[in-house]
Protein backbone atom coordinates (compact mmCIF):
# COMPACT_ATOMS: atom_id res chain seq x y z
CA UNK A 1 0.00 0.00 0.00
CA UNK A 2 1.38 3.70 -1.15
CA UNK A 3 2.89 5.46 1.88
CA UNK A 4 2.23 9.24 1.63
CA UNK A 5 5.85 11.30 2.44
CA UNK A 6 3.97 14.45 3.48
CA UNK A 7 1.30 12.96 6.09
CA UNK A 8 4.07 13.00 9.37
CA UNK A 9 4.88 16.87 8.40
CA UNK A 10 0.93 17.17 8.03
CA UNK A 11 0.46 15.44 11.56
CA UNK A 12 2.86 18.18 12.83
CA UNK A 13 0.48 21.15 12.39
CA UNK A 14 -0.90 22.66 15.91
CA UNK A 15 -4.55 21.68 14.82
CA UNK A 16 -3.52 17.79 13.54
CA UNK A 17 -4.60 16.47 17.13
CA UNK A 18 -8.34 17.87 16.48
CA UNK A 19 -8.33 16.28 12.63
CA UNK A 20 -7.01 13.30 13.68
CA UNK A 21 -9.15 12.39 16.04
CA UNK A 22 -12.02 13.58 14.14
CA UNK A 23 -10.72 10.89 10.82
CA UNK A 24 -10.07 8.21 13.64
CA UNK A 25 -13.74 8.46 14.97
CA UNK A 26 -14.81 8.51 11.07
CA UNK A 27 -12.43 5.78 9.58
CA UNK A 28 -11.77 3.56 12.65
CA UNK A 29 -14.76 0.86 11.23
CA UNK A 30 -13.09 0.35 7.80
CA UNK A 31 -11.18 -2.40 6.38
CA UNK A 32 -7.58 -2.44 7.30
CA UNK A 33 -5.40 -1.65 4.48
CA UNK A 34 -2.97 -4.25 2.45
CA UNK A 35 -5.19 -6.85 1.39
CA UNK A 36 -7.60 -8.44 -1.32
CA UNK A 37 -11.17 -8.00 0.71
CA UNK A 38 -11.45 -11.63 -0.57
CA UNK A 39 -15.26 -13.20 -0.78
CA UNK A 40 -17.40 -12.69 2.68
CA UNK A 41 -19.92 -15.64 3.09
CA UNK A 42 -23.09 -14.46 1.87
CA UNK A 43 -25.27 -16.66 4.10
CA UNK A 44 -25.73 -14.92 7.77
CA UNK A 45 -24.70 -16.74 10.58
CA UNK A 46 -27.97 -17.51 12.63
CA UNK A 47 -28.09 -15.62 15.81
CA UNK A 48 -26.47 -17.49 19.06
CA UNK A 49 -26.41 -17.06 22.53
CA UNK A 50 -24.51 -20.03 23.55
CA UNK A 51 -21.48 -19.49 26.12
CA UNK A 52 -18.19 -18.08 24.85
CA UNK A 53 -16.17 -21.60 23.27
CA UNK A 54 -13.02 -22.22 24.91
CA UNK A 55 -10.03 -20.71 22.72
CA UNK A 56 -8.35 -22.63 19.93
CA UNK A 57 -5.34 -24.83 20.56
CA UNK A 58 -3.44 -27.64 18.62
CA UNK A 59 -2.76 -31.19 19.82
CA UNK A 60 -0.42 -33.29 17.92
CA UNK A 61 -1.97 -36.19 15.77
CA UNK A 62 -0.31 -38.96 13.45
CA UNK A 63 -0.18 -37.89 9.65
CA UNK A 64 -1.96 -41.37 9.42
CA UNK A 65 -4.46 -40.32 11.47
CA UNK A 66 -5.41 -37.49 8.81
CA UNK A 67 -8.80 -38.05 6.86
CA UNK A 68 -7.98 -39.46 3.47
CA UNK A 69 -4.52 -39.34 3.97
CA UNK A 70 -3.69 -42.67 1.91
CA UNK A 71 -6.07 -41.48 -0.89
CA UNK A 72 -4.87 -37.81 -1.07
CA UNK A 73 -1.94 -36.95 -4.05
CA UNK A 74 0.04 -34.31 -2.33
CA UNK A 75 2.07 -33.53 -4.96
CA UNK A 76 -0.21 -30.81 -6.26
CA UNK A 77 0.35 -29.10 -2.57
CA UNK A 78 4.12 -29.49 -2.69
CA UNK A 79 4.61 -27.68 -6.13
CA UNK A 80 2.80 -24.92 -4.59
CA UNK A 81 4.83 -24.99 -1.76
CA UNK A 82 8.03 -25.47 -3.47
CA UNK A 83 7.69 -21.65 -4.89
CA UNK A 84 5.36 -20.07 -1.62
CA UNK A 85 7.94 -21.10 0.90
CA UNK A 86 11.03 -19.56 -0.36
CA UNK A 87 9.14 -16.46 1.74
CA UNK A 88 10.44 -17.90 4.99
CA UNK A 89 14.11 -17.02 3.75
CA UNK A 90 12.78 -13.01 4.14
CA UNK A 91 12.08 -13.18 8.45
CA UNK A 92 14.37 -12.97 11.18
CA UNK A 93 15.40 -16.99 11.62
CA UNK A 94 14.00 -16.90 15.10
CA UNK A 95 10.77 -14.95 14.62
CA UNK A 96 7.58 -17.50 15.22
CA UNK A 97 5.63 -18.45 11.92
CA UNK A 98 2.31 -17.97 13.64
CA UNK A 99 1.82 -15.37 16.33
CA UNK A 100 -1.12 -17.44 17.71
CA UNK A 101 0.79 -21.33 18.05
CA UNK A 102 4.54 -21.90 18.76
CA UNK A 103 4.09 -25.20 17.60
CA UNK A 104 4.47 -24.29 14.33
CA UNK A 105 7.86 -23.35 14.63
CA UNK A 106 10.16 -20.67 13.35
CA UNK A 107 11.28 -19.20 9.89
CA UNK A 108 14.53 -20.80 10.08
CA UNK A 109 12.79 -24.08 10.53
CA UNK A 110 10.45 -23.65 7.48
CA UNK A 111 12.99 -22.65 5.31
CA UNK A 112 15.24 -25.19 5.71
CA UNK A 113 12.85 -27.36 4.99
CA UNK A 114 12.18 -25.35 1.91
CA UNK A 115 15.15 -26.02 0.19
CA UNK A 116 14.92 -29.64 0.99
CA UNK A 117 11.97 -29.42 -0.78
CA UNK A 118 13.19 -27.58 -3.78
CA UNK A 119 14.89 -30.88 -5.03
CA UNK A 120 11.76 -33.57 -4.07
CA UNK A 121 10.11 -34.69 -7.13
CA UNK A 122 6.09 -35.32 -7.37
CA UNK A 123 6.77 -38.67 -7.30
CA UNK A 124 8.00 -38.06 -4.01
CA UNK A 125 5.98 -35.67 -2.49
CA UNK A 126 3.79 -37.95 0.26
CA UNK A 127 7.20 -39.20 1.34
CA UNK A 128 8.94 -35.94 1.67
CA UNK A 129 5.74 -34.54 3.78
CA UNK A 130 6.06 -37.87 6.32
CA UNK A 131 9.61 -37.33 6.55
CA UNK A 132 10.09 -33.71 6.89
CA UNK A 133 6.38 -32.91 8.71
CA UNK A 134 4.09 -33.63 11.75
CA UNK A 135 0.68 -32.85 12.00
CA UNK A 136 -1.36 -30.67 14.89
CA UNK A 137 -4.97 -31.21 15.32
CA UNK A 138 -6.82 -27.49 15.56
CA UNK A 139 -9.22 -28.25 18.69
CA UNK A 140 -11.75 -25.51 18.24
CA UNK A 141 -15.34 -24.99 17.22
CA UNK A 142 -15.66 -26.37 13.49
CA UNK A 143 -15.19 -23.11 11.38
CA UNK A 144 -16.82 -21.79 7.97
CA UNK A 145 -15.16 -22.80 4.94
CA UNK A 146 -15.66 -20.71 1.78
CA UNK A 147 -14.66 -20.60 -1.44
CA UNK A 148 -13.66 -17.90 -4.28
CA UNK A 149 -12.78 -18.35 -7.60
CA UNK A 150 -11.20 -16.32 -10.28
CA UNK A 151 -13.97 -14.68 -12.39
CA UNK A 152 -14.45 -14.98 -16.83
CA UNK A 153 -16.28 -11.95 -17.82
CA UNK A 154 -16.79 -9.71 -21.35
CA UNK A 155 -14.87 -6.76 -21.07
CA UNK A 156 -12.82 -4.19 -23.65
CA UNK A 157 -10.16 -1.88 -23.54
CA UNK A 158 -12.06 0.81 -25.14
CA UNK A 159 -15.18 2.06 -24.04
CA UNK A 160 -17.85 1.47 -25.83
CA UNK A 161 -21.21 -0.47 -27.02
CA UNK A 162 -22.26 -1.92 -24.10
CA UNK A 163 -18.96 -1.82 -22.50
CA UNK A 164 -19.40 1.08 -19.86
CA UNK A 165 -18.41 0.28 -16.47
CA UNK A 166 -14.45 0.72 -15.59
CA UNK A 167 -12.34 -1.41 -13.15
CA UNK A 168 -9.88 1.24 -11.82
CA UNK A 169 -6.37 1.10 -11.30
CA UNK A 170 -5.16 2.67 -7.81
CA UNK A 171 -5.36 6.33 -7.46
CA UNK A 172 -2.62 8.25 -6.25
CA UNK A 173 -4.28 10.25 -3.48
CA UNK A 174 -5.03 7.39 -1.44
CA UNK A 175 -3.61 8.23 1.59
CA UNK A 176 -2.40 5.27 4.41
CA UNK A 177 -2.50 6.53 8.43
CA UNK A 178 -0.72 3.72 10.83
CA UNK A 179 -2.35 4.37 13.88
CA UNK A 180 -0.23 2.51 16.06
CA UNK A 181 2.31 5.38 14.84
CA UNK A 182 0.04 7.33 17.48
CA UNK A 183 -1.51 4.54 20.17
CA UNK A 184 -0.22 1.51 21.41
CA UNK A 185 -3.98 0.49 21.42
CA UNK A 186 -4.28 0.61 17.34
CA UNK A 187 -0.73 -1.41 17.04
CA UNK A 188 -1.47 -3.04 12.94
CA UNK A 189 -4.47 -0.71 12.74
CA UNK A 190 -4.43 1.47 9.44
CA UNK A 191 -6.73 3.52 8.18
CA UNK A 192 -7.28 4.55 4.38
CA UNK A 193 -8.16 8.38 3.01
CA UNK A 194 -7.49 11.29 1.05
CA UNK A 195 -6.08 15.16 1.59
CA UNK A 196 -8.66 17.63 1.28
CA UNK A 197 -8.12 21.34 2.25
CA UNK A 198 -6.11 19.78 4.31
CA UNK A 199 -7.73 17.65 6.08
CA UNK A 200 -7.79 14.04 5.62
CA UNK A 201 -10.97 12.69 5.02
CA UNK A 202 -12.32 9.36 3.84
CA UNK A 203 -11.65 7.89 0.33
CA UNK A 204 -14.51 7.71 -2.05
CA UNK A 205 -17.07 5.48 -1.49
CA UNK A 206 -18.66 3.41 -3.84
CA UNK A 207 -21.84 5.31 -4.76
CA UNK A 208 -19.25 8.32 -5.31
CA UNK A 209 -16.96 6.43 -7.58
CA UNK A 210 -20.39 5.05 -9.40
CA UNK A 211 -21.85 8.28 -10.00
CA UNK A 212 -18.44 9.56 -11.63
CA UNK A 213 -16.01 10.45 -8.76
CA UNK A 214 -12.99 9.20 -10.63
CA UNK A 215 -14.30 9.86 -14.27
CA UNK A 216 -11.64 11.38 -16.58
CA UNK A 217 -8.88 10.52 -14.18
CA UNK A 218 -7.19 8.13 -16.63
CA UNK A 219 -7.23 5.51 -14.10
CA UNK A 220 -10.06 3.19 -16.27
CA UNK A 221 -7.71 0.03 -17.20
CA UNK A 222 -10.58 -2.26 -18.28
CA UNK A 223 -14.36 -1.95 -19.42
CA UNK A 224 -17.03 -4.11 -18.62
CA UNK A 225 -20.45 -5.15 -19.94
CA UNK A 226 -22.01 -5.43 -16.79
CA UNK A 227 -21.91 -3.09 -13.52
CA UNK A 228 -22.81 -6.63 -11.85
CA UNK A 229 -19.44 -8.35 -13.42
CA UNK A 230 -17.88 -5.74 -11.94
CA UNK A 231 -18.72 -5.77 -8.52
CA UNK A 232 -18.31 -9.79 -8.17
CA UNK A 233 -14.75 -9.41 -9.45
CA UNK A 234 -13.89 -6.91 -6.73
CA UNK A 235 -15.40 -9.14 -4.15
CA UNK A 236 -13.08 -12.11 -5.41
CA UNK A 237 -9.88 -10.07 -6.18
CA UNK A 238 -8.97 -10.79 -9.78
CA UNK A 239 -10.94 -11.84 -12.71
CA UNK A 240 -10.27 -13.06 -16.37
CA UNK A 241 -11.52 -10.59 -18.70
CA UNK A 242 -12.37 -11.92 -22.44
CA UNK A 243 -11.69 -9.02 -24.64
CA UNK A 244 -14.00 -7.61 -27.27
CA UNK A 245 -10.23 -6.73 -29.36
CA UNK A 246 -9.41 -10.52 -29.13
CA UNK A 247 -7.26 -12.33 -26.56
CA UNK A 248 -7.83 -11.78 -22.64
CA UNK A 249 -6.48 -9.52 -19.76
CA UNK A 250 -6.00 -10.69 -16.35
CA UNK A 251 -6.69 -8.44 -13.52
CA UNK A 252 -5.30 -8.57 -10.27
CA UNK A 253 -6.16 -6.51 -6.74
CA UNK A 254 -3.83 -3.60 -6.27
CA UNK A 255 -6.03 -2.28 -3.14
CA UNK A 256 -9.19 -0.26 -2.17
CA UNK A 257 -10.03 2.43 -1.07
CA UNK A 258 -10.11 1.90 2.93
CA UNK A 259 -14.36 1.61 3.30
CA UNK A 260 -15.45 -1.20 5.33
CA UNK A 261 -16.81 -4.44 3.17
CA UNK A 262 -20.40 -4.80 3.58
CA UNK A 263 -21.70 -8.61 2.15
CA UNK A 264 -25.26 -7.69 0.67
CA UNK A 265 -26.55 -10.55 0.69
CA UNK A 266 -27.07 -10.60 4.80
CA UNK A 267 -29.67 -6.97 3.37
CA UNK A 268 -31.39 -9.89 1.30
CA UNK A 269 -31.86 -12.11 3.98
CA UNK A 270 -32.90 -9.37 5.88
CA UNK A 271 -35.12 -8.02 3.55
CA UNK A 272 -37.15 -11.24 3.18
CA UNK A 273 -36.13 -11.53 -0.67
CA UNK A 274 -34.00 -14.74 0.09
CA UNK A 275 -34.35 -17.08 2.41
CA UNK A 276 -31.21 -18.00 4.67
CA UNK A 277 -31.47 -21.39 3.34
CA UNK A 278 -30.86 -20.42 0.08
CA UNK A 279 -28.74 -17.82 0.25
CA UNK A 280 -25.36 -18.48 -2.36
CA UNK A 281 -23.62 -16.15 -4.75
CA UNK A 282 -25.59 -17.15 -7.54
CA UNK A 283 -29.00 -16.13 -5.31
CA UNK A 284 -27.51 -12.57 -5.14
CA UNK A 285 -26.72 -12.50 -9.05
CA UNK A 286 -30.12 -13.48 -9.66
CA UNK A 287 -31.93 -10.86 -7.05
CA UNK A 288 -29.38 -8.36 -9.11
CA UNK A 289 -30.37 -9.44 -12.35
CA UNK A 290 -34.16 -9.37 -11.58
CA UNK A 291 -33.86 -6.09 -10.45
CA UNK A 292 -32.04 -3.94 -12.58
CA UNK A 293 -33.88 -0.84 -11.04
CA UNK A 294 -32.84 -1.54 -7.41
CA UNK A 295 -29.51 -3.26 -7.88
CA UNK A 296 -27.16 -0.47 -7.99
CA UNK A 297 -28.38 1.00 -4.32
CA UNK A 298 -28.21 -2.39 -3.29
CA UNK A 299 -24.52 -2.89 -4.39
CA UNK A 300 -23.54 0.49 -3.10
CA UNK A 301 -24.84 -0.26 0.49
CA UNK A 302 -21.29 -2.14 0.22
CA UNK A 303 -19.20 1.25 0.39
CA UNK A 304 -15.65 -0.87 -0.09
CA UNK A 305 -14.42 -0.17 -3.94
CA UNK A 306 -11.17 -2.86 -4.84
CA UNK A 307 -8.40 -1.26 -7.31
CA UNK A 308 -6.84 -3.32 -9.76
CA UNK A 309 -3.94 -3.53 -12.23
CA UNK A 310 -2.76 -5.63 -15.08
CA UNK A 311 -1.04 -9.10 -14.82
CA UNK A 312 0.46 -11.12 -17.10
CA UNK A 313 1.55 -14.43 -16.64
CA UNK A 314 0.19 -17.25 -14.50
CA UNK A 315 -2.87 -15.96 -12.31
CA UNK A 316 -4.17 -15.60 -10.25
CA UNK A 317 -1.55 -14.38 -8.13
CA UNK A 318 -2.92 -14.34 -3.93
CA UNK A 319 -1.45 -12.22 -1.13
CA UNK A 320 1.56 -14.40 -0.80
CA UNK A 321 2.98 -13.68 -4.15
CA UNK A 322 2.29 -16.53 -5.89
CA UNK A 323 -0.36 -18.05 -8.11
CA UNK A 324 -3.10 -19.79 -6.87
CA UNK A 325 -3.33 -23.42 -7.58
CA UNK A 326 -7.21 -24.70 -7.84
CA UNK A 327 -8.08 -26.85 -5.02
CA UNK A 328 -4.88 -26.46 -3.63
CA UNK A 329 -4.53 -22.85 -2.83
CA UNK A 330 -6.64 -21.77 0.85
CA UNK A 331 -7.25 -18.03 2.22
CA UNK A 332 -6.48 -17.75 5.85
CA UNK A 333 -6.03 -15.74 8.97
CA UNK A 334 -2.04 -14.83 8.80
CA UNK A 335 -2.74 -14.33 12.62
CA UNK A 336 -3.02 -17.73 13.06
CA UNK A 337 -1.98 -19.73 10.26
CA UNK A 338 1.36 -18.71 8.05
CA UNK A 339 1.19 -17.37 4.71
CA UNK A 340 3.26 -20.69 2.93
CA UNK A 341 2.58 -23.20 5.31
CA UNK A 342 0.39 -26.47 4.85
CA UNK A 343 -3.20 -27.44 5.53
CA UNK A 344 -4.65 -30.45 5.68
CA UNK A 345 -8.02 -29.63 4.71
CA UNK A 346 -11.27 -31.83 6.00
CA UNK A 347 -14.77 -29.70 4.99
CA UNK A 348 -17.70 -30.99 3.10
CA UNK A 349 -18.25 -30.63 -1.05
CA UNK A 350 -19.86 -27.60 -1.85
CA UNK A 351 -21.71 -29.99 -4.28
CA UNK A 352 -24.21 -32.41 -2.72
CA UNK A 353 -23.44 -36.45 -2.84
CA UNK A 354 -19.36 -35.90 -3.80
CA UNK A 355 -16.79 -36.61 -1.37
CA UNK A 356 -15.60 -34.33 1.41
CA UNK A 357 -12.92 -32.13 0.76
CA UNK A 358 -9.86 -33.97 2.19
CA UNK A 359 -6.38 -32.97 0.78
CA UNK A 360 -3.06 -31.16 1.43
CA UNK A 361 -3.36 -27.34 0.38
CA UNK A 362 -1.12 -24.30 0.98
CA UNK A 363 -1.77 -21.38 2.74
CA UNK A 364 -1.69 -18.70 0.07
CA UNK A 365 -4.01 -16.16 0.53
CA UNK A 366 -6.06 -13.91 2.63
CA UNK A 367 -9.12 -11.85 2.75
CA UNK A 368 -10.70 -8.96 4.43
CA UNK A 369 -13.62 -11.25 5.69
CA UNK A 370 -11.57 -14.53 6.57
CA UNK A 371 -10.82 -13.95 9.66
CA UNK A 372 -10.26 -16.99 13.19
CA UNK A 373 -8.56 -19.49 13.76
CA UNK A 374 -10.29 -21.90 11.69
CA UNK A 375 -11.64 -20.10 9.02
CA UNK A 376 -10.43 -20.45 5.40
CA UNK A 377 -11.36 -19.95 1.72
CA UNK A 378 -10.74 -22.21 -0.87
CA UNK A 379 -9.44 -21.09 -4.48
CA UNK A 380 -11.84 -23.25 -7.13
CA UNK A 381 -10.09 -21.99 -10.10
CA UNK A 382 -11.23 -19.74 -13.07
CA UNK A 383 -14.42 -19.38 -14.91
CA UNK A 384 -18.39 -20.50 -14.83
CA UNK A 385 -17.75 -23.22 -13.51
CA UNK A 386 -15.39 -22.75 -10.47
CA UNK A 387 -17.69 -20.05 -9.86
CA UNK A 388 -20.82 -22.09 -9.65
CA UNK A 389 -18.86 -24.31 -7.06
CA UNK A 390 -17.24 -21.73 -5.25
CA UNK A 391 -20.76 -19.48 -4.75
CA UNK A 392 -21.98 -22.45 -3.30
CA UNK A 393 -20.03 -23.53 -0.70
CA UNK A 394 -20.24 -22.55 3.23
CA UNK A 395 -19.71 -25.34 5.02
CA UNK A 396 -18.94 -26.15 8.48
CA UNK A 397 -15.43 -28.01 8.55
CA UNK A 398 -12.10 -28.00 10.26
CA UNK A 399 -8.49 -28.24 9.13
CA UNK A 400 -5.09 -29.66 10.39
CA UNK A 401 -1.56 -27.52 10.53
CA UNK A 402 1.31 -29.25 9.91
CA UNK A 403 4.74 -28.10 11.01
CA UNK A 404 8.79 -28.86 10.22
CA UNK A 405 10.03 -32.08 12.42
Amino acid sequence: MQDAQFFPSLLRRANMHRLFCAALAALLAAACAGQKPGPEPTQAPAPSEAAPAPPPRLVQVSLTALPNWDADDPAPALTAFQTVCRRFKSKAPSAAVSPAWPELGTASAWAAVCADAAAVPATSARDFIARRFVAYRLVAEPGLFTGYFEPEVPGSRVRGGPYQTPLYAKPDDIVTADLGAFSDKYQGDTILGRIVKGRFVPYHDRAAVVAGALQGSGLEIVWLADPVDGFFIEIQGSGLIALAEGGTMRVGYAGKNGRAYRAIGRDLIARGAVRREDMSMQAIRRWLADNPREAPALMNLNQSVVFFTERTGPGPVGAAGTPLTPMRSLAVDPAFVPLGGLVWLDVPHSNAGAPPIRRLVVAEDVGGAIKGAQRGDLFWGTGAQAGDNAGRMASQGQFYLLAPK
